[in-house]
């Protein structure tokens, strides 16, 4: 299929001599061929009829595996053409969004991706006709006057950012509106094609395009790559940046210019109204998925291009689906899906820890209690009945039984044939001597260290003791000069023997004397 044929199918005109060639020669045969040739009839003028402008995919009687494997075999011009073009516009977009929403100023990527719209119809209005420079240029520099005019809102008066962002943001919107109403209304206006800026046209990228997406890409990668660490200063410590005299305004102002680079070349395929969700959608992903900027760089980019893949992709699979927002929806399917299973910040991992977190505690506090049982008969026995510890715990018989039961689940503890009595397991006692340890040697640095009263200190304990790693617990026994005892009287078991003589060190890490 010819690249002509594939951009008429997208949506181009339908005046192709061509296809109307087609449309005679069936209509000659239709008398012939009868209820057949009409059907064939109606295909075609579906074919020459024009296509909703943002989609990618053929107007053909396909199915979804034929769309697929023609799209995996990368034939048709338009599609190569379209499909580099979504993917450098996800490369640009989401190495710049990474900046833009660790700043804090996604706003700014939608006030942007509005305010270029008069400069659109401005760069449109100089020769006539859609050149993708005239265009950059125009919408370049109504976006540089979209930043000045609110940072001069925000330093003259007392609104704050975010109020100047949506004053400028509607302000501009609503010129570009009556500016492309009014070229609409012009001779040419019908064919202007600024139309599809409000909601994208992939299948429009030309090689022009493709062109200028790449000259951009390549100069945001060496942006960052030469002014990162000045980026990075910006970013997290722009107040300290400025006692060392780096220049962050003149990062800070490349910076918008390459975002509204980035958001003009996007708005080919994707459109003003969707825009600044390519800008957010990957870097907000990457955000949930690394707390390094460098990775989180990688990840945007890498999430941006798979984006605009996928949107390419599944806007070929049927007839009049749209690229820009099946984009916009694998961005949405990307984030859910960090949002859930993040390993760091997943709102399902969270869950799960915080339930692990709870066992674990649970477990713990229940080998604390048979260890306190055993103590008070001074060890005499090996076994803790589910009564004795139901009595300590003041709980019911049953939920001892539970507990019990989760013990021996968890390989720290095994119930006698009757159910009545509770063992250790080598694996417990070490784990119950352990939590015993580390609340005892706790209750002994408030109380030696911090100075705090001995009947004060044993809540903070019992909620410190679940989370003293094995490095805390030596230095606090360093600190303590290894003790024997806790304020209280009672043996701390496992500590280590206090002939062993103590090394310097410095003050327990997180807790100054």
């Amino acid at each position: 299929m010819s690249r002509a044929n594939w951009r008429v199918a997208k949506g181009g005109s339908g005046d192709d001599p061509r296809l109307e060639m087609n449309r005679q020669g069936m209509i000659s045969r239709f008398a012939r061929h009868g209820r057949k040739i009409l059907m064939l009839l109606l295909l075609a003028l579906v074919v020459a009829s024009p296509a909703h402008a943002a989609r990618i995919g053929d107007v053909t009687d396909t199915n979804a595996w034929e769309q697929a494997l023609r799209f995996f075999s990368f034939r048709d011009d338009g599609l190569r053409v379209a499909l580099a073009g979504c993917m450098l516009l996800g490369l640009n977009c989401g190495l710049l969004g990474g900046f833009i929403v660790v700043r804090r100023l996604s706003l700014v990527g939608d006030t942007l991706s509005h305010a270029v719209l008069p400069g659109v119809a401005l760069g449109f209005l100089w020769n006539m006709s859609k050149h993708p420079v005239a265009i950059l240029v125009g919408a370049t520099l109504v976006g540089g006057l979209a930043m000045l005019v609110v940072n001069v809102i925000t330093r003259t008066t007392k609104l704050k950012q975010d109020t100047a962002l949506g004053l400028v943001l509607s302000s501009f919107f609503a010129i570009g509106l009556c500016l492309v109403s009014i070229i609409q209304q012009l001779p040419t206006g019908n064919k202007s094609g600024l139309d599809k800026f409000f909601f994208g046209q992939a299948a429009a990228i030309s090689e022009g395009d493709l062109w200028l997406l790449s000259g951009t890409s390549l100069v945001s990668l060496t942006f960052l790559a030469v002014c990162y660490r000045g980026l990075l200063t910006l970013s997290f410590h722009r107040g300290y940046g400025e006692t060392l005299g780096l220049p962050m305004s003149w990062l800070h102002h490349v910076l918008m210019l390459l975002t509204s680079f980035a958001v003009v070349t996007a708005m080919q395929a994707v459109g003003v109204v969707l825009v600044s969700a390519m800008l957010i959608i990957p870097a907000a992903t990457a955000y949930l998925l690394t707390d390094r900027m460098h990775r989180l760089l990688v990840y945007a980019a890498v999430l941006g291009v798979l984006t605009a893949a996928l949107g390419a992709f599944f806007s070929f699979l049927g007839n009049n689906l749209p690229t820009g927002p099946f984009m916009v929806l694998a961005g949405a399917v990307f984030f859910l899906a960090a949002f859930f299973l993040s390993p760091r910040h997943g709102w399902l991992v969270r869950l799960w820890r915080q339930r692990s977190r709870r066992l674990r505690t649970e477990r713990e506090n229940t080998l604390k209690a048979m260890h306190r049982v055993l103590e008070n008969r001074q060890f005499h026995g090996e076994s803790v009945s589910l009564l004795e510890l139901a009595q300590l715990r003041r709980e019911t018989l049953e939920e001892s039984r539970l507990r019990a039961l989760e013990l021996q689940r968890a390989h720290l503890a095994t119930l006698s044939e009757g159910g009545k009595e509770l063992h250790f397991t080598p694996q417990g006692w070490q784990q119950a001597q352990a939590i015993v340890r580390n609340h005892r040697l706790w209750e002994l640095y408030l109380t030696n260290i911090m100075q705090f009263e001995s009947d004060h200190v044993h809540d903070e304990a019992e909620k410190i003791e679940h989370i003293l790693g094995a490095d805390a617990v030596r230095e606090l026994e360093r600190k303590l000069a290894f003790p024997q005892t806790d304020p209280h009287g009672r043996k701390i078991p496992g500590v280590r023997e206090a002939d062993m003589a103590p090394q310097p060190t410095s003050d327990l890490t997180g807790y100054k004397s």
